[in-house]
């Protein structure tokens, strides 16, 4: 008999039941919450009389509406007012533990979970947003939710899933010098397509992998919906165990080392079979740029602007004629001498503290481009104090970017921080979709460091080109 798969093993050890040809029911370990999925969740609790079954497993913040600014004036648009008033209502009345505002734990629902060390290896986690599978960095299996799934959970504890089958992606070999975390994913998804994963759990495996850091693991994951996949992971290792250690909801001393031998046999077993497997050449990657309206749509730095003709299925065709027009831009044209406006380091993709420093690296002794308007957004509250501790905030500033409060900011259309019509972003975030960041906006994304490049040039330029002031 075969082995497990990581995947399998978190799968049985949560079936609450599984009745055959029916959806299986499973139990969830930890329920993370946030203002816009969330209202017609606990309005529609309330209209059945019934309570949170779980609130001790259930953590509610605040970060789609959120300003980045003025925090202490009143939200100006209404229904983000709205929202964020009615989540600290409803946490109040159904005992949540919540961190607004102004708490010093606030942040990206995504990034707080894992730095607070709420996220943990062997669970299941569940999210009412389309980037949970972040928390799959760890060794848990997290999944996105929609309202009337949240409303389910809330009332339950327990969520209906039909079972994806299993897909490996194999990074093997060294990352060249200039290619990040970012671009893996990016690298990835333009080799497998946005429906590549679609069906499948996305295990990540290979020396790659292996030698990245919590934080350029969590970027990988984060974007796994972008290739199709609701759920993606990595196994948990010392890696793992160290960047856990001594976080606030992590058990510590003792208890912390023998948890810790009990997350080492979540790993597939060497004879673990899965139903598909896509290998990949380190060595083969580079700095990406999306150039379209999906993350499929990318190309190497070094690579011009494809044409349409090019394409050989239809369908794609007229995907690319789309996007190019939507883009306003020509075939042919070099990834390179494309001109930004504005430039967006943050999103649940790239806000976390390596992000910051593998960007302040680069711009560090330069000042950004009179023609461009560049911010960086921390992930969190405790991201952006140590990011000030650090003195990383001095070098975004004194270079001429805006320092920001934590939330998920230019990432989605949500709150003050949007594109202006045409205006061209080069974005760390995760989706490029038509309107994503505003109205007829334009978005390319890239790594942390290909943005901050992008900022002080005024245009894009292959950082493994670039020469560092330190």
């Amino acid at each position: 008999m075969a082995g497990k798969t990581m995947f399998n093993k978190i799968w049985d050890s949560h079936i609450v039941d599984d009745p055959e040809g029916e959806p299986t029911l499973l139990y969830v370990d930890l329920h993370l919450v946030h203002e816009v999925t969330s209202p017609q969740a606990f309005e529609g609790l309330r209209l059945a009389n019934r309570k949170v079954r779980r609130p001790d497993l259930t953590i509610a913040t605040v970060d789609h509406n959120v300003p980045t600014t003025d925090r202490d004036k009143p939200i100006d648009d209404p229904i983000s007012k709205q929202q964020v008033d009615t989540l600290a209502e409803n946490v109040e009345e159904f005992d949540i533990t919540f961190y607004g505002v102004h708490s010093p734990e606030q942040g990206i629902v995504h990034v707080i979970g894992p730095q607070q060390g709420y996220t943990q290896p062997g669970k299941i986690i569940v999210c009412g947003d389309s980037h949970t599978a972040t928390h799959g960095a760890f060794g848990a299996m997290a999944i996105p939710l929609g309202t009337s799934q949240v409303e389910h959970v809330l009332a339950t504890q327990c969520l209906l899933q039909e079972k994806p089958k299993t897909m490996e992606i194999r990074i093997n070999g060294e990352l060249p010098n200039g290619v990040s975390a970012k671009d893996v994913i990016l690298g990835i998804i333009g080799k497998i397509g946005v429906d590549g994963g679609t069906g499948y759990a996305i295990e990540y495996t290979g020396d790659v992998i292996k030698n990245l850091p919590m934080e350029g693991r969590m970027t990988i994951c984060n974007m796994s919906i972008e290739a199709g996949a609701r759920v993606g992971m990595v196994a948990p290792d010392e890696t793992t165990f160290e960047w856990l250690k001594g976080r606030p909801q992590v058990p510590q001393g003792d208890d912390f080392e023998q948890i810790t031998k009990e997350w080492a046999l979540l790993a597939s077993d060497s004879d673990a079979e899965y139903d598909k497997v896509v290998e990949i050449d380190a060595t083969e990657l580079e700095p990406y740029i999306t150039w379209g309206t999906n993350p499929g749509q990318v190309l190497s730095v070094k690579d011009s602007i494809p044409d349409p003709e090019s394409f050989d299925n239809a369908e794609e065709k007229e995907s690319a004629e789309r996007a190019l027009e939507y883009m306003a831009l020509e075939p042919e044209t070099p990834l390179v001498e494309i001109e930004v406006d504005r430039v967006f380091i943050g999103s649940c993709t790239n806000s976390r503290i390596t992000d910051l420093r593998d960007a302040a690296e680069i711009i560090k002794g330069y000042k950004v481009s009179p023609k461009v308007n560049a911010m960086v957004v921390p992930g969190s509250t405790l991201v952006k104090w140590q990011a000030e501790k650090e003195g990383l905030d001095q070098i975004f500033i004194d270079s001429g970017f805006e320092w920001r409060e934590a939330g998920c900011s230019m990432c989605l259309g949500m709150n003050p921080d949007i594109l202006e019509p045409h205006e061209r972003c080069a974005s760390t975030s995760n989706r490029n979709f038509e309107g994503r960041q505003g109205k007829d906006g334009r978005t390319h994304l890239v790594s942390p460091q290909m943005a901050a490049a992008a900022a002080i040039e005024g245009h894009f330029v292959d950082v493994r080109d670039w020469k560092l002031n330190n």
